[in-house]
């Protein structure tokens, strides 16, 4: 049917958004169509906005009569007639009447049409010339912001393909717009981490959150070294808040950033001493010691470090050595790279014993007391800095280029040798190199020197403590006995730990932990007083809580001497067990059937406190049963509570029945750790039928 409507479109772009959101709805256009008469014969809605009138008012109207002013009526009627006579379209600004009265002054664009049957029609397009305005401002505006900005510019649509990059960024990327256009990131920058941009514009896409003045880095070609920029990324939304693609802009900060590289490395080598007082012995252990020169040096002075010290700084001349031999036996205590090289493998393995030869610049450094430089390494220098013919070869691989090694010496006696190299660092080492080298390696020496003579000293502490440990505890009557001390896993603690079986009268057996508090040859020695007096105390048949006050009164002439202990007898013919406790934790009781228990025994305070009585508690010993006795240094850690370590006790002892061998191997190896600061003595008791 001729006056039938259209059905609306149910799909296709643009379907169900009556705004599209473009420039055409910013701008408001409207569009008039005039017979040759001059007659409104079509009239949108943008009109109707425009110009007020809506559509049953305007259509079939004199469009110079609704619109015009008389006094402008003329000089329309002659221009529409211009346009109606093929004379062309006309653009210009002029004053329009609006409904409610007041003028508009519109931008028109009008052109004649011709339809099918001959008819001739005429096409008004128009604005509101203050809209327009603002909008052509807006753009002249953005465009020269954009062409003439120094900061790089571009926008990419929502599959990240270049539409707009501005001059600025084509010299920062050094690449021309042409190839930008269309293209995607790793097309134009293949030497940058595409991936890891594109990952960030994917997510400002998806948030509308904008990435502002984030810092990165990476190259732009093959030879452009590392770059540095400040990247901000923001999601573009159209009118209609229809996301069209994101805008970057990127700022060059490359010379600041090298500037800035380059004063903070200043910094860290006038640091690097003060850095070291602080780094380099933090303990007493000599390979920690070692290790932390060698953290310090690299990669701050070297790209490969080795510390060695002298075997005789450790053992002591050799029997038969000649103090005077001109080989120079070495020990390997820490080697540090700054990146895999092969002349990590030409460095003499940690811990090995090595006999340098004479013309070996390490061994010359060590017996002259000075530095050794070779500023350029050429391939005859490498058979005297590398130990054998291999290692030299070695060195030749890793691109060593510049050598130095300093002494290490304490006290005016050379301890061993840093040896510093340089391979990808390609400033060869010069005078003052060498001045901040012999300085650090004075410090370390110092503190090398200390764990040295601490190392000697725990070693005899060691010795001493197990000399009065028992080494052969004596068969007790009705009693299967398992034992084991361990000294404290840490290099800078020898704890005061005991155990001991003493035989008593009656088949009796008593059975003796304690823990003398504090470390080091006072405890042991310590240890060792209270061990002999606790023995001579058994043997005058006391009971336990009798011998404990004695034994407390005992600790108390000692001095500042305190101690925990646990005491226990047991006689096999009435299979009772005494126990009494001095500060100590609790032992366990394991029965089969049963799950283990800690014995509730009186609170007591440790030995050398005085004053206060010690109680005696009585617990039947069963055909199988087990007692665990044991002291701080198995259970204590610093990152649990103790009620969680002694829950772990208990529920390994809940295992399945196994020889008391087994169980003192098993509790060790779960509750034991290697840096532990503290000893452990551990007995264990079974009694027989």
């Amino acid at each position: 049917m001729a006056d039938a409507q259209p059905e609306p479109p149910s799909g296709g772009p643009g379907a169900g958004s009556p705004a599209a959101g473009g420039l055409l709805d910013v701008l408001g256009v409207a569009a008039v169509v005039l017979d040759a008469e001059g007659r409104i014969s079509l009239w949108s809605p943008q009109a109707e906005t425009l110009f007020g009138y809506p559509a049953e008012e305007a259509l079939g109207q004199y469009a110079a009569t609704l619109l015009v002013d008389e006094r402008n009526r003329e000089e329309v009627l002659e221009l529409f007639a211009r346009v109606m006579w093929g004379q062309g379209a006309w653009a210009g600004s002029f004053p329009v009447r609006h409904r409610d009265g007041h003028t508009v002054l519109v931008e028109f664009r009008n052109m004649r049409l011709q339809a099918a049957n001959g008819r001739l029609y005429a096409l008004g397009l128009a604005s509101e010339q203050a809209t327009l305005r603002r909008v052509e401002r807006d753009l002249a505006l953005s465009l020269r912001m954009v062409d003439q900005s120094p900061i790089g510019l571009a926008v990419l649509d929502t599959d990240l393909r270049y539409v707009l990059v501005n001059p600025a960024l084509e010299r920062i990327n050094g690449v021309p717009s042409e190839r930008h256009i269309g293209n995607r990131i790793a097309d134009v920058l293949p030497f940058l981490d595409a991936s890891a941009v594109e990952a960030g514009m994917r997510e400002v896409l998806a948030t509308g959150l904008p990435v502002l003045d984030h810092f990165t880095t990476g190259q732009i070609s093959e030879d452009s070294g590392e770059r540095a920029w400040l990247v901000s990324i923001y999601r573009l939304e159209d009118q209609a808040a229809r996301v069209i693609g994101v805008a970057v802009s990127v700022v060059d900060v490359t010379e600041q950033h090298r500037a800035a590289v380059s004063a903070a490395h200043a910094r860290r080598r006038l640091a690097l001493i003060a850095d070291a007082s602080v780094r380099i012995g933090t303990t007493l252990d000599l390979d920690i010691t070692a290790r932390e020169l060698a953290d310090v040096a690299v990669p701050e002075i070297a790209d490969i470090a080795a510390v060695d010290v002298l075997d005789t700084m450790l053992t002591g001349p050799r029997p038969g050595e000649d103090a005077d031999e001109r080989a120079v036996r070495f020990r390997a205590l820490a080697v540090k790279a700054a990146y895999r090289t092969p002349a990590e493998a030409a460095a003499d393995p940690v811990g090995d014993v090595a006999s340098y030869r004479p013309e070996r610049l390490v061994a010359r450094c060590a017996r002259t007391g000075r530095p050794e430089l070779v500023p350029h390494v050429r391939p005859e220098d490498l058979p005297r800095i590398a130990r054998d013919e291999a290692a030299a070869r070695l060195l030749g691989e890793a691109g060593v280029h510049s050598y130095l090694a300093v002494p290490l010496i304490a006290r005016g006696q050379v301890l061993g040798t840093l040896d510093l190299k340089r391979a990808r660092n390609p400033v060869p080492f010069g005078p003052d190199d060498v001045l901040l080298a012999s300085e650090l390696a004075a410090h370390a020496a110092v503190s090398i020197d200390n764990a040295r003579w601490y190392q000697r000293q725990r070693h005899a502490a060691l010795a001493l403590q197990r000399h009065l440990l028992p080494q052969h505890p004596p068969a007790a009557p009705g009693l299967d006995i398992a034992y084991r001390y361990q000294p404290a896993g840490a290099a800078d603690e020898t704890g005061g730990d005991w155990f001991d079986v003493i035989p008593l009268t009656g088949d009796r057996t008593a059975l003796v932990v304690g823990d003398v508090m504090g470390s080091g040859i006072n405890a042991a020695a310590t240890m060792g007083q209270l061990r002999a007096t606790a023995r001579a105390l058994g043997r005058l048949g006391l009971d336990p809580a009798t011998v404990l006050t004695h034994l407390d009164a005992a600790t108390g002439d000692l001095g500042e001497a305190m101690a925990t202990c646990v005491y226990a007898v047991y006689d096999p013919h009435s299979r009772l067990c005494h126990i009494s406790t001095a500060g100590h934790l609790p032992p366990v009781h394991l029965r089969a059937g049963r799950p283990p228990r800690l014995l509730r025994l009186p609170t007591a305070v440790p030995l050398g406190v005085g004053g206060v009585p010690f109680g005696n508690t009585a617990v039947t010993l069963a055909e199988g049963d087990e007692l665990v006795l044991y002291t701080d240094g198995l259970v204590e850690t610093r990152d649990q509570d103790i009620d969680t370590r002694l829950l772990t006790l208990t529920d390994l002892l809940a295992g399945p029945h196994r020889p008391i061998e087994e169980t003192c191997d098993l509790l060790l190896s779960a509750l034991r750790r290697p840096d532990t600061h503290d000893d452990v003595a551990l007995l264990v008791a079974r009694a027989l039928g």
